[in-house]
């Protein structure tokens, strides 16, 4: 399925350039996905995905028996069910045989970046949400892999990890074939979708990016390893050379949508709902863990609904599922701050789907009290890709050539300070604390 919607976006592409022009690509996928193939290169099981939790038990084993400080320090995460330790602990304990026919352990990107030139390579970035792997060091952690199984050859198992510069090869004449384009085409090592984000948008210093998809994520770019031993920020490395510390929630546009659904309007009519109402939803607060939350680590969790009396109204409850989302993500904010990452100047770079939602855009300046910026190019994780692939080809820091093409563009929403937004997010902490 990747394969051919990688040929369905490359095909579009040629609508409007000349693929034989293309002299370089790099993918950027979705983290901390888990893909095992045999020693013939045959897949052995569906994908694990990062949003799969169920492995929350086997991950929170190996925490246990290590301790979260040794964790945050040997792999600059204390690791959740997402991370591919957790899943290969629980591949190993439900299908043993199908683990022991393990070869080799990718990410998306690099089973992507495999077919594309054959050979088996990861980057730093994503290589970082392994659970395995130490940004601070910039090595693999075979200690903790023993965790799992100490009787295997890890390291014959795993990527070789490539710098931001470093070309992982070339296309394969396969490969150029089925894609339609030239045999000479350099290929990038990849990263993951959060780290080709930040390239995407220029993501500097002086900023702090808020991505709104299905989940959500908070990340920025520090100039130092984080090890967080709360398990809060997870302390991941860059497409560039450096670190984003990263905080992942599990519910974000999927819960404004599911209350859309249950009040029978469409997304624009949502928004409008949303807007109508005060802030503060009249003191209604959704707790928004639908399906079970990441940060806080809560995977068996679910939603909850406080303050509703016989007056709501469905424009209170919609403003109250906006607010619940952006305060969730507020707090991602403040656990970066804690965890070191200086957040007082920077403001908001909005991304993601979410990010076109004129209530999601009001309501998460006015209750962060920030300027939050929605940058002009929607595709940002695409144009992190594009940015490494030119700057591969061209042996140029990434993060040099997306300043250079300008990216850092966008509108920017100023905050109501008239809002009291320190009343809002403590009703939301009081709600969450209850949950």
């Amino acid at each position: 399925m990747w394969w051919n919607a990688l040929g369905q976006a490359i095909r579009a592409a040629g609508r409007d350039a000349k693929l034989s022009e293309v002299r370089a690509i790099s993918v950027a996928a979705q983290q901390q996905g888990m893909v095992v193939i045999d020693a013939a290169g045959r897949s052995i099981r569906p994908a694990k995905l990062w949003n799969d939790t169920e492995s929350a038990a086997d991950t929170a084993a190996m925490v246990a028996r290590l301790g979260p400080k040794r964790w945050a320090s040997a792999c600059g995460s204390v690791p959740t069910a997402s991370f591919i330790a957790g899943k290969l602990a629980w591949m190993k304990r439900l299908e043993p045989d199908a683990f022991a026919r393990i070869a080799r352990v990718l990410l998306p990107h690099d089973w992507l970046t495999l077919q594309l030139s054959g050979e088996f390579v990861t980057d730093r970035g994503d290589a970082s949400g392994t659970a395995y792997w130490s940004p601070a060091e910039g090595r693999y952690r075979f200690d903790l892999l023993a965790e799992v199984d100490p009787t295997r050859n890890w390291e014959a198992m795993l990527p070789a990890v490539l710098g931001p510069i470093d070309a992982a090869g070339k296309l394969t004449t396969d490969a150029a074939d089925q894609l339609g384009l030239p045999a000479n085409v350099v290929v990038g090592p990849g990263t993951g979708d959060n780290m080709a984000g930040a390239l995407g948008v220029a993501l500097g210093e002086d900023s702090v990016a808020v991505s709104l998809g299905t989940s959500g994520t908070v990340y920025a770019v520090s100039a130092h390893p984080t090890a967080d031993r709360s398990g809060a920020v997870a302390g991941f490395a860059d497409a560039a050379g450096e670190f984003l510390p990263l905080v992942c929630t599990l519910n974000a546009t999927k819960v404004t949508d599911t209350f859309a659904r249950l009040l029978n309007l469409d997304r624009d009519a949502f928004d409008r709902a949303a807007l109508d109402a005060p802030a503060g939803a009249a003191g209604v607060v959704l707790v928004p863990y639908l399906d079970g939350e990441r940060t806080p680590n809560r995977p068996e969790s679910r939603g909850a609904v406080f303050g509703i009396r016989t007056s709501v109204s469905g424009s209170v409850l919609a403003r109250a599922a906006f607010e619940g989302v952006v305060c969730g993500l507020l707090e991602g904010i403040e656990a970066l701050d804690r965890a070191g990452v200086r957040m007082r100047e920077r403001h908001i770079v909005l991304l993601g789907g979410g990010s076109r939602s004129a209530a999601y855009r009001r309501i998460m300046a006015d209750l962060s009290a920030r300027q939050v910026m929605v940058p002009e190019a929607e595709q940002h994780v695409a144009a992190g890709a594009c940015i490494q692939a030119a700057a591969v080809l061209m042996t140029r820091s990434p993060r040099d050539m997306a300043k250079q093409w300008n990216l850092g563009r966008g509108s920017v929403i100023d905050p109501d300070l008239t809002v009291d937004a320190a009343a809002v997010r403590a009703a939301y902490s009081a709600a969450a604390a209850r949950v």
